[in-house]
């Protein structure tokens, strides 16, 4: 070999082989892709997950305070849809006064009248608000005898107003009395927290009620109490009595314990 040859190779130094990266086979990159595409879709399960148990917590932690305006932007709602709703109540009327339109039309005044049932239309006189009186309160379980308390019950009572054996069925039986006027939409609110938690809400319609002399009986379907260690205890509630008009006319706090079994007496 030539001196040049020897000085050219010398100056210019031999490029490195580059490592072949090794490629896998279509099998192989699909098996990393559905790999891939499984990590992916349990991230996002346990995202889920982690959501709802988020919302759990915060819904368990609801305290009296924040029941109670939630309550009032409920009542809000109520009015908000009746605006959309194009929905305008007239003014309130006596029922002697509505009588007394269709005094001539004697076919739609027997209709009014009978859909007033058996009101004593000489002892309604001018009165626009109605009277609802809420008089008792019957827990009806199956095989044993009802359980009939008077409402309100006592204020401030250190003891629980009733005991319900946990894991029973039982129906509430509300006892009431209407006068002066027609009390439109009659509903019904319970609202139960134990620990200061709130457990349960309920919200029942009664419905629509003419004076009458006799009281309206009101039955509720069918419940059951909750049962276990965590179930048994004492609780904390608050009952109202509203209707369409959000007039209140009764709201009474009270407590209740669920046991293992009924009381002795």
């Amino acid at each position: 070999m030539s001196s040049a040859a020897v000085s050219a190779a010398s100056s210019c130094p031999a490029k490195p082989e580059e490592e072949e990266q090794p490629r896998l086979p279509p099998e192989g990159r699909e098996a990393c892709s559905s790999a891939a595409a499984g990590e992916q879709e349990q991230e996002q399960r346990v995202a889920a997950v982690d959501r709802k148990l988020s919302e759990a917590s915060l819904w368990a932690s609801t305290t009296e305070e924040e029941t109670e305006e939630e309550e009032e932007e409920d009542d809000d709602d109520e009015e908000t849809a009746a605006a959309k709703d194009g929905i305008e109540l007239g003014p309130r009327v006596s029922i002697k006064e509505q009588l007394e339109k269709d005094k001539d039309d004697e076919s739609l005044r027997r209709w009014k009248e009978q859909l007033l049932g058996s009101v004593d239309l000489n002892s309604v006189g001018e009165t626009l608000e109605p009277d609802v009186k809420i008089t008792g309160l019957s827990i009806l379980s199956p095989g044993r005898p009802d359980m009939e308390l008077r409402m309100p019950p006592e204020p401030k009572s250190k003891e629980p107003w009733f005991t319900l054996k946990e894991g029973s069925a039982y129906r509430l039986k509300f006892t009431f009395a209407v006068a002066g006027n027609i009390v439109s939409g009659l509903r019904y609110t319970n609202t139960v927290w134990k620990t200061g938690i709130r457990v349960d809400s309920t919200k029942e319609m009664l419905g629509t009620f003419s004076p009458q002399a006799e009281p309206y009986t009101y039955l509720t379907p069918e419940e059951t109490t909750p049962s276990g260690i965590f179930a048994r205890g004492s609780y904390s509630a608050r009952t109202k009595f509203l209707d369409d008009d959000r007039k209140c006319y009764l709201e009474t706090n009270y407590t209740f314990d669920i046991r293992r079994d009924w009381p002795s007496s």
